[in-house]
């Protein structure tokens, strides 16, 4: 399988793929049926979580200004639908069956709802507690204010069923951090 994300610039100023770094992929081996990615197993999923500034907030992931491009052509395939449109970004997937040669390809387009996080579903804002407190326990430079103790309150406010136990089995391991921080 092979992800790729395209962000509409007139909607997203910078983003980052929050883990995975070593796992990326040229995107000029996305197209390329020779170049195998990641493998997914049968009823296995995948998440990726990418850190979003909107065109024109302050601050833009560490990065610093960049002056537009005096000769940078402009892009034919960016009609001023794409300018003007709700469309945040394009997922294309790259797949192929166990016994094929041959990549298949799906693509979606993900609308801006313009949703606070507070709003999000449950199993988005535990994703993000979960991706918090990897960055936490890395001592990321991008957890920003982060504390285990954001992870906690946003992984019990979005635990939901949790038929499995594997949120509860999180929430633990989360718990036995931050009580090893603080002492």
């Amino acid at each position: 399988v092979k992800v790729q994300v395209e962000f509409n610039p007139s909607r997203v100023g910078s983003y980052r793929l929050l883990g995975y770094e070593k796992r990326m992929l040229r995107k000029e081996d996305f197209n390329d049926d020779r170049v195998d990615a990641g493998e997914i197993g049968a009823g296995h999923t995948v998440t990726a979580l990418y850190e979003v500034v909107p065109s024109g907030a302050a601050g833009s992931l560490d990065m610093p200004p960049v002056d537009p491009l005096k000769y940078q052509a402009p892009n034919p395939n960016m009609t001023s639908f794409s300018r003007f449109s709700e469309e945040m970004l394009t997922v294309k997937l790259r797949y192929k069956k166990p016994d094929g040669d041959k990549s298949g390809l799906v693509e979606r387009t993900v609308m801006d709802d313009g949703k606070q996080f507070a709003h999000a579903s449950a199993d988005f804002q535990f994703a993000a507690a979960v991706a918090e407190f990897g960055m936490i326990l890395r001592d990321s430079p991008h957890k920003g204010t982060g504390t285990l103790g954001a992870v906690l309150e946003w992984a019990q406010q979005s635990k939901g069923r949790d038929e499995s136990g594997y949120r509860a089995g999180f929430l633990e391991l989360a718990r036995k951090a931050r009580g090893l921080t603080k002492g």
